[in-house]
């Protein structure tokens, strides 16, 4: 597919989370210009939310069975602090709104939903957002760029070619070939270097046990990943973990000696 054909432009995707049917299918009416997702529950919404994707907008209702609105909220910002929130909430219900906006909620809607009102909410947080990203402006670099903000955006889940293509709409094939030459590197390539990284962030950074870490990154075995990372840096995640630990305790010596 020819970069030079116009395209129109595809509609934002939103995320809806909510246990009320009947809600969700209102407000998918009332959005229909939309791509909308739906959740039921705090789980469903984290499970989708994992997955490699280009979700603009989750709009999440703050009081769910299971898993509320905040811990979901929290979660999603941990997962990745990109994304759009804005938190559904009943009158007099302030407390949790100030919670949410504290826990870096974008905004926040009010139940009954005012449609008019929302669709303000919605474009104002969406308008931020892409403005803060450098929106495409159809070039091929701008589409580059894009595809290599979506790798970012999902270190730590499993992303293909095919993915990444669909992004934005052209074949992986001819997305391979362009990615390279403006990337200077295979697109498989830029991937496993930023997962390995992500992974020498996350030694260096937490007490995540190597499993944890491999896990995290999108591996299938944690064996595999422990291949992976040797042959790129030459150490094995435990080995490198425990160098800085190892030139301290020298550091220590060294000065108690003077």
């Amino acid at each position: 597919m020819a970069w030079g054909v116009k395209k129109e432009k595809m509609p934002n995707t939103i995320l809806l989370v909510d246990d009320d049917k009947e809600f969700r299918e209102e407000f998918r009416e009332c959005f229909d210009d939309y791509k909308m997702l739906e959740a039921s529950n705090g789980k469903e919404c984290l499970d989708i939310i994992r997955k490699p994707d280009e979700i603009d907008l989750v709009v999440l209702d703050v009081r769910m069975p299971g898993l509320n609105g905040i811990d979901v909220l929290k979660e999603i910002k941990s997962i990745d602090s990109n994304t759009g929130i804005i938190i559904m909430t009943g009158y007099g219900s302030k407390d949790l709104v100030v919670e949410a906006l504290r826990n870096h909620s974008n905004d926040y809607i009010e139940k009954p939903m005012d449609v008019d009102k929302t669709r303000k909410i919605i474009e104002k947080v969406l308008d931020s957002k892409q403005a803060a990203e450098n929106p495409d402006t159809g070039s091929i670099k701008s589409k580059i760029e894009k595809v290599k903000r979506f790798i970012e955006r999902n270190a730590s889940k499993k992303i293909t070619l095919k993915d990444a293509a669909s992004l934005i709409f052209t074949s992986p094939k001819y997305l391979s070939r362009v990615f390279k030459q403006h990337a200077g590197v295979e697109f498989k390539e830029f991937v496993l270097k930023l997962k390995l990284e992500k992974a020498k962030e996350l030694l260096n950074k937490t007490d995540f046990s190597i499993d944890q870490i491999s896990y995290k990154l999108g591996y299938q075995n944690t064996e595999s990943f422990i291949r992976i990372f040797k042959h790129f840096t030459d150490k094995t995640p435990s080995v490198y973990r425990n160098k800085p630990k190892e030139m301290k305790k020298i550091a220590v010596k060294a000065k108690k000696k003077k």
